[in-house]
């Protein structure tokens, strides 16, 4: 088993705007750091090689970001552990706070590319129903299932 795992964040600016251009001028870096990790096996990318001109909601100002892992320390080590927690550590100046669960953690089979409508679903099963085996935070992880 795989984790799959889907964040939304929403801007506090356009992209094109100067108070969010270190978040945007280091989206290539830090996502080339994150498919160099031990345990990284896929993300959400257009053509351009990132996902933020992915609309998937229609407030323009949310951003998607999904990914695989191998493991939940496979995903916490490329978070916590790389340029990405200086970004991570900076959030709410790009960022608004958010009001409800805004990430979400499941199980997948191994080789399965998780769908948008898919990650959807679990965050919005996250917000409805809580922390669940189908549906998690690092708070309470879950083990794969068997």
């Amino acid at each position: 088993m795989q984790l799959a795992q889907l964040n939304i964040a929403k801007a506090r600016y356009s992209l094109d705007a100067p108070e969010i251009s270190d978040f945007v001028d280091n989206l290539d870096n830090v996502n080339a750091i994150a498919e160099s990790c031990d345990g990284f096996v896929w993300r959400l990318k257009d053509e351009a090689g990132n996902a933020t001109n992915i609309k998937v909601f229609e407030d323009p100002d949310l951003l998607i970001n999904m990914s695989v892992w191998t493991s939940p320390q496979a995903l916490k080590d490329f978070m916590f552990k790389t340029l990405h927690r200086d970004f991570m550590r900076r959030k709410n100046e790009w960022f608004y706070p958010p009001e409800q669960n805004t990430y979400v953690l499941w199980w997948i089979e191994d080789g399965h590319i998780p769908t948008i409508d898919e990650a959807i679903e679990r965050l919005t099963l996250l917000r409805e129903q809580g922390e669940s085996p189908e549906a998690f935070s690092f708070k309470s992880s879950f083990p794969a299932p068997r």
